[in-house]
């Protein structure tokens, strides 16, 4: 196996995630069987208690991993189905290491950095692939000379040694600053950068320089003189026009490929990106057009609902439209929804915890039933369909989630008896893929074309059984059930155009090239609704 490491230097936010994913879809265009995975240097052990606020979106992966937001760029821009070795933070090295020490595994040795955490971060490297696997692309967070992430790199720079250099490539992103004044690119800090690295022991192979504006041939060479890479693996990043979508084929004009399979030794036919080409021309010359609104509390979080964004453009992709992502507060919705949402193709309400923007939501689910507008709830999004539906249809008055109100009622959502006791940090959560068998007159089964699908989940509270009756009786649709445990997974309102809420979280498992069914079937519905 051959191993690429992806490090970044001036400034955070790069964008090393989408460069090591795009690499990774380059390779995978060639052939090669490609895995990803990230380190991170910071202390939480993951990051499933972290705000949305501090880090964006939690990812979760089919083994129940919660995991960094960059895991999935790497799942959707490549076909490797990714697991818990692909993510490791400082904390969790920090806990095996102490972990180890407490059960006298080191014998009595004095426990270091080196070499007891390197040799955390060295075995997960070799951990990260497979048997089936030519290429793994790690990428480390944060930018080189910050004080956590030195114990990564000395990790890196160790494994290299082991391994030997003909198998191991260092990648470098660095910012490229255009001053103004000056009216041109400065190369200094990438220059600090590298200099930075190499004091560490590690020679980048390929200089990736971000930039807005291109850079000369002269730049090329001054970079390449001043940080001992070859004029030709100085590669250039410009941000793309469109779409992070338009990535591989940027790079792959930089021929940063050819330089990997050259570096590596590689034997990889080249390609002809038919694929990613396809995915550019339909986000740049989409045939419709339609408008959804997104109701959430972290709305002015780019990242918060990162794979909620990503997967409506898939399904925009994959139904030849330009969908244009309206987002909405849901506290500031709650008291005149019709003013916010009389205008919209498809109204959509992702997951969530806690209760503040929850009447707002419950405002929006209803105004999307009553007028007969497109409506996908993900989980958070179906248990507030259930109340609104409880509430306004079944006359369940007050009817609530117990997340909400403990003394609701109506507690039509809950958490299980069997999960009450579970009270470790994500002991009473479902989390990752679980099964789910479609009714077959459902919205879902018309979507997925087949009767049992496997989704990913991330919640603690579930639709009440105690309820199930009473709601199907007034009207509403159990469009998936659990098998294993007889847990309602979808609902869907059958009289309705197309309104479906599901508690698992499907936009983990879209990608550009295949949307995923539900939201495919959403945009379509949509289009259907504006004509």
């Amino acid at each position: 196996m051959k191993y690429i490491f992806v490090t970044g230097g001036v400034v955070s936010s790069l964008g090393k995630g989408l460069t090591s994913a795009a690499l990774g879809a380059l390779l995978e265009q060639r052939g090669l069987k490609v895995r990803l995975q990230k380190f991170d240097p910071y202390l939480n052990v993951d990051p499933g208690t972290m705000s949305p606020f501090q880090h964006g979106e939690v990812y979760v992966l089919n083994d129940g991993a919660e995991t960094d937001l960059d895991l999935g760029h790497y799942e959707r821009f490549t076909s490797g189905e990714l697991s818990r070795l692909n993510n490791l933070t400082s904390g969790k090295v920090y806990e095996t290491v102490l972990a180890k020490e407490r059960r006298g595994d080191y014998l009595g040795a004095t426990v270091q950095v080196i070499p007891h955490v390197t040799n955390v971060i060295k075995e997960r490297i070799y951990q990260g692939g497979g048997d089936d696997v030519d290429v793994l692309i790690t990428e480390l967070g944060g930018t080189i000379g910050d004080i956590e992430g030195l114990p990564f790199l000395e990790a890196m720079r160790q494994f290299a040694l082991e391994v030997g250099r003909d198998d191991v490539l260092f990648i470098h992103c660095t910012l490229l600053p255009y001053l103004k004044a000056a009216g041109e690119l400065k190369t200094k800090p990438s220059q600090q950068s590298v200099a930075k690295l190499r004091e560490i022991g590690i020679q980048a192979d390929i200089l990736v320089c971000r930039t807005e504006e291109p850079m000369t041939n002269e730049m090329r060479q001054k970079l390449s003189m001043f940080c001992n890479v070859p004029a030709k693996a100085v590669i250039e990043e410009m941000d793309v026009e469109t779409s992070i979508y338009e990535l591989p084929l940027a790079l792959k004009a930089e021929k940063i490929d050819d330089l990997v399979i050259e570096h590596l030794k590689l034997d990889a036919p080249d390609s002809d990106m038919k694929v990613w080409h396809d995915v550019v021309r339909r986000l740049k010359a989409p045939s419709h057009k339609v408008e959804i609104g997104v109701v959430g509390k972290y709305i002015e979080l780019q990242d918060a609902y990162k794979s909620v964004y990503e997967s409506i453009l898939h399904a925009g992709i994959s139904n030849d439209t330009n969908v244009r992502i309206v987002r909405l507060d849901a506290e500031v919705i709650e008291n005149d929804p019709a003013k916010y949402l009389s205008t919209l193709d498809g109204i959509l309400i992702p997951g969530g915890f806690g209760d503040r923007g929850t009447e707002g939501k419950i405002a929006a689910a209803q105004y999307a039933r009553e007028n007969n507008i497109p409506y996908f709830g993900l989980c958070l999004g179906m248990q507030i369909a259930v109340i609104e539906y409880a509430r306004n249809v079944a006359k369940l008055e007050a009817a609530n989630s117990t997340e909400f109100d403990p003394k609701t009622k109506f507690p039509v959502i809950d958490i299980m008896e069997d999960q009450k006791d579970l009270t470790t940090k994500g002991g009473n959560m479902r989390l990752g893929a679980c099964p789910c068998e479609l009714a077959d007159d459902s919205f879902s089964f018309h979507a997925y074309g087949k009767k049992l699908i496997h989704e990913r989940h991330r919640h603690r509270y579930e639709f009440n059984n105690a309820y199930r009756d009473q709601l199907v009786a007034a009207g509403l649709r159990i469009g998936g059930i659990n098998p294993e445990r007889d847990l309602v997974e979808i609902v869907e309102i059958p009289d309705h155009p197309w309104f479906v809420a599901v508690q698992f979280h499907p936009e983990f498992k879209s990608k550009p090239n295949a949307a995923h069914p539900l939201f495919a079937n959403f945009i379509a519905s949509a289009l259907k609704y504006k004509k």
